[in-house]
């Protein structure tokens, strides 16, 4: 503080854990004695609340240890090469249950989160389901300027596209049959505060093009009434199915995907977060068992195991295994023995709908051919680029599943032998 009381710096790089004064303390004091300087925050001890304190005071940058020293450059580079004006927000305290995590990846999404909530524009939140999206949404909800105001989730899969309009936009009295008073709408319930959108991509088409009015005019029209209502929410949508494609197939409007999707924020699936599995684990188990005197440990074996597993149902899935083991451990440690069966892969997820996997690969493939018809050219030869995609993985399986064996794996596959060969050494798969 007494150095730049003499010379006015043209960076601070400030560390969050320091002797006398914690680092996000410090960033309010530089400001009132250098101004706007860009402060680059950097600590080992990443969460949601570091983040959001540090863009919330203004920090240019927020960066996790260890890092390298690439990353550290181009964030100087930036900062210095850029006049950023800090935002200022309000304060708020509390932690955003289940949106725990040290990994790179959740450590880039606290960063995400923090940056959103400290703006008004409107989030789309994009992933596999169970990853957390609406803990997301209510992050940003929460530590945003509208923490205040209410917070009204929606899943528009549950909703049926006779009453999607009726819930969304409200209605008059007597606007159908059945309608016997006035209803507030969703949009106008979420005045003030934010609206979130789950599973944005189900939205019927007439419903889209209301909501897109809504979002540009401020203002909702109930169905059977002629009077706009005024409200005023910031719209934060979640989807796991791939919308520039339902876009490119006509089925979600091209305007009202621009407007929802102004900031991006992709929650990733809980394989790519190995190192976060022990602390949700134990972040679970101490949620579930809130009211004993204290939560049963997991055993070294228990968290190998659930490091190994594949979390098709992501972070829901390893939750619902906390729970399962609490109840069958009945306190103590918790081991390989009291864990559920891992979930089947053979059930995946397919716009919301769970599929036999060949329903799936075929629904898949149906994408894949659609969008590459859309933009091939004569010069295209699609069914062999469909071979090169599938062909390799099903040749590797099989002779590993054969310890090499040509033929036997040769006639499992219906080939023959000296074929099987030339496709593996073709995709660089020979078995020696």
């Amino acid at each position: 503080m007494e150095a730049v009381e003499e010379v006015r710096p043209d960076l601070i790089v400030l560390d969050v854990r320091l002797p006398g004064m914690d680092g996000l303390s410090a960033i309010e004091q530089f400001r009132h004695r250098v101004g706007q300087v860009p402060i680059i925050v950097i600590t080992a001890y990443g969460d949601l609340k570091t983040a959001v304190e540090a863009v919330r005071n203004g920090a240019f940058e927020y960066i996790v240890k260890p890092f390298d020293l690439d990353t550290v450059q181009h964030a100087v580079t930036r900062a210095l090469s850029t006049n950023v004006a800090a935002t200022e927000g309000r304060t708020s305290s509390g932690a955003v249950g289940g949106l725990v995590g040290r990994s790179p990846a959740m450590q880039d999404v606290f960063k995400q989160i923090a940056l959103a909530a400290s703006a008004d524009t409107s989030v789309l939140l994009c992933g596999e389901s169970g990853t957390g999206k609406e803990l997301a949404a209510r992050a940003i909800h929460q530590y945003s300027s509208r923490g205040d105001g209410p917070f009204v989730a929606v899943n528009v899969a549950s909703l049926s596209s006779s009453l999607a309009e009726s819930e969304l936009f409200g209605h008059a009295r007597g606007a159908f049959t059945g309608a016997d008073h006035d209803r507030v709408g969703l949009l106008a319930q979420a005045n003030g505060g934010t609206l979130f959108l789950d599973e944005v991509a189900d939205i019927p088409l007439p419903a889209q093009v209301k909501l897109l009015r809504a979002l540009d005019h401020g203002e909702v029209i109930p169905v059977g009434s002629g009077k706009p209502v005024k409200t005023d929410f910031r719209i934060v949508s979640a989807s796991h199915q791939d919308l520039p494609m339902k876009v490119k197939n006509g089925e979600f409007r091209h305007d009202l995907y621009f407007r929802i999707a102004a900031f991006c924020i992709v929650l990733p699936p809980l394989r790519k977060r190995g190192n976060d599995i022990r602390e949700l684990a134990e972040y679970f188990l101490a949620t579930a068992s809130r009211n004993e005197i204290s939560s049963p440990n997991l055993s070294d074996d228990a968290v190998h195991e659930l490091q190994r597993r594949a979390w098709y149902g992501n972070v829901r899935e390893l939750r619902n295994a906390m729970e399962h083991a609490l109840i069958v451990a009945r306190g103590g440690v918790i081991g390989i023995e009291h864990l559920p069966e891992p979930a089947s892969a053979v059930l995946v997820k397919t716009d919301g709908q769970d599929q036999p996997i060949d329903a799936a690969i075929s629904e898949l493939i149906e994408r894949w051919a659609t969008a590459k018809l859309a933009n091939a050219d004569a010069s295209d030869v699609l069914y062999e680029q469909l071979l090169k995609l599938v062909e390799p993985s099903l040749l590797k399986v099989a002779i590993e599943k054969h310890h090499g064996q040509y033929t036997s794996a040769a006639r499992q596959l219906g080939l023959h032998r000296t074929t099987l060969r030339k496709k593996l050494a073709e995709y660089g798969l020979s078995s020696n």
